[in-house]
């Protein structure tokens, strides 16, 4: 059997790193500040000229806020670490601190099919590790609590999150014009679990 560890440690560092990330997303904008003042642009010019700065900012902290609630609702089920959630745990760190990058990318560059793709695409990435970390802890006797398991409606919704940001995703990515619309996908899930949650049972 794998060692074991108290997880206090692993979600403290986590919550340290994702503090971080979402710092990071507001520094170009303050950049943006001084760089108006030197040219001369006004405080209104400011925010008008820089909406898609804006909106990206905007958006991404709405993201990592999302993913860094779901993760924490997790780990409130996990009563001990192993190496493997701990690997599992920094990619999903990893595409957290990446996020800052084609954010910025988003708000400098024009809307197309690539700025699109790669933002939805590390999205995905995102939500394919989160439910990766809902799966590999329910029902692992080393990592979940047994006074406080995983539900399936919460495994569910992580994984119908995934499927349609991977929808989302393709449609970004190579269908002209859809670019961040389809993100407006994502709306969907509390209804797709909602038909989830309401199909016929077997009966064993």
């Amino acid at each position: 059997m794998s060692k074991t560890r108290d997880p206090d440690r692993l979600v403290l560092f986590t919550d340290a790193v994702v503090a971080i990330a979402i710092t990071l997303l507001i520094l170009p904008l303050v950049d943006v500040v001084t760089e108006a003042k030197s040219h001369g642009v006004d405080a209104v010019g400011v925010i008008t000229e820089n909406k898609a700065q804006i909106y990206s900012f905007l958006l991404s902290f709405v993201v990592i806020s999302s993913f860094w609630l779901g993760h924490h609702r997790v780990f409130e089920h996990v009563k001990a670490y192993t190496p493997a959630i701990m690997r599992l745990n920094l990619l999903w760190l990893l595409t957290i601190v990446v996020l800052p990058f084609p954010t910025q990318i988003v708000g400098v560059y024009d809307s197309d099919q690539f700025t699109a793709g790669l933002y939805t695409g590390t999205i995905l990435l995102l939500s394919i590790c989160q439910s990766a970390l809902t799966w590999l802890v329910r029902g692992h006797q080393e990592l979940e609590d047994p006074d406080n398991p995983v539900s399936s409606r919460e495994l569910a919704g992580s994984l119908v999150m995934t499927g349609l940001t991977l929808v989302a995703f393709l449609l970004a990515a190579f269908v002209p014009g859809v670019h961040f619309y389809a993100l407006l996908l994502l709306l969907l899930s509390p209804i797709a679990l909602r038909v989830w949650a309401r199909r016929p049972q077997k009966v064993s």
